[in-house]
């Protein structure tokens, strides 16, 4: 694994560990000599994260639309910026650039990133492990919801399991360390 994508808000929330845990998360990225991926914010747990991984010695490449780097909210100082024309080539190309997913806090923005993406690895697209960081239960009702939808009978378990949940972001790389794909329904 060379490099993780972090999907997360363009806002920091109204609690200040959300922050505190996307500077420990981009600094944990750095450290373990992995380049940090993202949309290429300056603000928000977006800015928050690129700024630790930065000030920490790491590689960070963000992606961001044409529309929204004219509007200025792209980070100035990042390793590399990626100007696509759209959100959809937004998340193209950070697939293409990433080992792995990691979803901080945000909203419908980075769920819909993050569903995508588990998504494809439940079809057999990739074989990359996408977790939530669980930061303050953030996710806790939308994990109870998978877990509803296991039991409904409209996600298997082992796709369910497949989601990596970890508290920290040392645990959420040790359990990408040991991810293994399922076998898939229909790849």
């Amino acid at each position: 694994m060379q490099s993780l994508c972090v999907f997360c808000g363009s806002s920091a929330g109204s609690r200040p560990v959300y922050a505190d845990m996307a500077r420990a998360t981009g600094r944990a990225l750095a450290q373990a000599g992995l380049s940090l991926i993202y949309g290429g914010g300056q603000v928000g747990l977006m800015g928050a994260v690129a700024d630790a991984a930065l000030e920490a010695g790491g590689q960070v490449i963000g992606v961001m639309p044409r529309h929204l780097v004219e509007r200025e909210i792209a980070h100035k100082g990042l390793s590399r910026l990626d100007v696509v024309e759209t959100m959809h080539e937004r998340k193209a190309r950070m697939a293409e650039l990433a080992d792995g997913f990691i979803a901080l806090p945000g909203s419908t923005g980075t769920l819909e990133e993050l569903f995508e993406q588990w998504t494809w690895a439940q079809l057999g697209r990739h074989d990359k492990p996408c977790g939530v960081l669980n930061i303050a239960g953030y996710y806790d009702a939308l994990l109870a919801f998978a877990r509803h939808m296991s039991d409904e009978g409209f996600m298997r378990k082992e796709y369910l399991d497949m989601l990596v949940v970890a508290q920290t972001p040392e645990a959420i790389l040790r359990g990408f360390a040991s991810y293994r794909p399922p076998p898939r329904k229909w790849g």
